[in-house]
């Protein structure tokens, strides 16, 4: 991935075609450096496994192999001057869409299982930072979500639907034609929704909520004693927080791409849900650093009575034959 992306930024540089109203090396450039992120955190998942399990590693295989198939197609299609999504225009180009929708479910399969694992056996290799494994947990399914919310874009516009032979079926954009004005970078639609935004939340959750969580153990190391950060049960709730958040914000903006309205332009009912997500987010941070935190401890009752009941458990025989004895 790393070597696609560069050989994309030369396209980028040297190659002025385009497609669809974007530079041909761009799709591929972006693609690469999604890809790049999301394996690396994929990659430490798995060496977080003490001992990590077959599935575990062919989970890891499998999402490896998919992701340098779609990424051939994607270049493939780049060199060529044609658009790789959404492509029927020939029958070639129309196998290579269908060979990337396969590969992108075979690879959603895959990274499903490993979210499983994560759950299931947990991360021995950050059992001492419980917020970080909760951020782990929590990333890897937000970004099965942000990938299954990509599949949104494969249904056909009504303008497609109507057409007799489209050479184009989907479309990441809502409202408005592909190819219009975008934002800079991401090229997400200015005039209309956008389902590559909460396709993109959803996706970078895996990358964003480990670092928050690495970013609040850094601080904690350098509080204070007294810091309520030094308190791993606080830094959890702080994750927890982040992760209903982010998977707050996700929902939010499938629904604005959805009413075909762009990003950068919300309508007042987007602004009153956004800040409300907000409001709410910060009041229960708030809250994770002000309450106290229960410990769970025995009480001194249950220790009296476990005390006793040791003391009155049978002896074992040699105990007793030694006692009567003497």
């Amino acid at each position: 991935m790393a070597v696609t992306a560069v050989v994309s930024a030369v396209g980028m540089a040297v190659d002025g075609r385009t497609v669809a109203g974007a530079p041909v090396w761009f799709k591929p450039l972006k693609f690469s450096v999604s890809f790049l992120a999301y394996a690396l955190v994929l990659a430490w998942m798995l060496s977080l496994q003490r001992r990590p399990r077959r599935a575990g590693r062919w989970a890891g295989t499998v999402v490896a192999v998919t992701g340098a198939v779609e990424m051939a197609v994607i270049v493939g299609q780049a060199a060529r001057g044609r658009r790789s999504h959404f492509n029927f225009e020939t029958p070639l180009d129309q196998a290579l869409f269908s060979v990337m929708g396969l590969t992108i479910v075979v690879l959603w399969s895959a990274s499903l299982l490993l979210a499983l694992l994560l759950l299931h056996r947990g991360a021995p290799g950050l059992s001492a930072e419980p917020a970080a494994v909760s951020a782990l947990r929590s990333g890897a399914f937000l970004a099965l979500a942000g990938m299954a919310l990509g599949f949104l874009m494969l249904l056909p516009t009504p303008e497609q639907r109507a057409a007799e032979r489209p050479t184009v079926r989907g479309a990441h954009s809502v409202g408005v034609p592909d190819g219009g004005p975008g934002m800079p970078l991401t090229g997400w639609s200015t005039t209309g929704g956008d389902l590559r935004v909460p396709h993109f939340v959803g996706m970078h959750a895996l990358q964003g909520l480990p670092l928050f969580s690495a970013g609040l153990a850094a601080a904690a190391a350098r509080a204070p004693r007294r810091s309520r950060l030094r308190d791993s049960a606080v830094r959890l709730r702080l994750v927890r927080t982040a992760a209903g958040t982010t998977a707050a914000l996700l929902a939010l903006v499938t629904w604005q791409a959805l009413r075909g309205q762009p990003l950068l332009a919300p309508d007042p009912a987007t602004l009153g849900a956004l800040g409300g997500i907000l409001a709410a987010s910060a009041a229960v941070s708030v809250a994770s650093l002000r309450l106290p935190v229960r410990r769970r401890s025995t009480p001194r009752g249950d220790a009296r009575q476990q005390g006793t009941r040791r003391e009155n458990a049978p002896l074992p025989a040699e105990s007793v034959q030694q006692r009567e004895a003497v």
